[in-house]
């Protein structure tokens, strides 16, 4: 099984930039796809990105297409969100999420595990 923690979030001015990192324990990290979510109050979580176990394949929505960089270091059983050009409609919190599948899986209901999520705020 795989156990997921973020680290990195923040406050940060638009235009900035962040980099998520999401540690997972356990030896079978590269046998899962990872994604990243976010969620605002009252509104359902939405995918962000997704990294195939290799980090050779890789999916984002559309909304951080050009502006969010996701990426793996199995060796280190961690996986990144690197956003630039942050705007205040990415507020949210962010979820790290591992799925046990080859594929970049989209959806949430993909994903069997979750961490904690963090709290990324995006305002001047």
């Amino acid at each position: 099984q795989v156990h997921l923690v973020e680290s990195g979030g923040g406050l940060v001015q638009p235009g900035g930039s962040l980099r998520l990192s999401c540690a997972a324990s356990g030896r079978t990290f590269a046998n899962y796809a990872m994604g990243w979510f976010r969620q605002t109050p009252g509104k359902e979580r939405q995918f962000v990105a997704a990294v195939n176990w290799s980090g050779g394949a890789t999916v984002y929505a559309n909304s951080v297409k050009g502006r969010f960089t996701i990426s793996r270091v199995n060796a280190k059983n961690t996986v990144y969100l690197q956003m630039d050009s942050l705007k205040p409609e990415d507020t949210a919190v962010y979820y790290c999420a591992a799925s046990p599948t080859t594929l970049v899986p989209t959806s949430e209901d993909s994903y069997n595990r979750w961490g904690q999520g963090i709290q990324v705020t995006v305002s001047s």
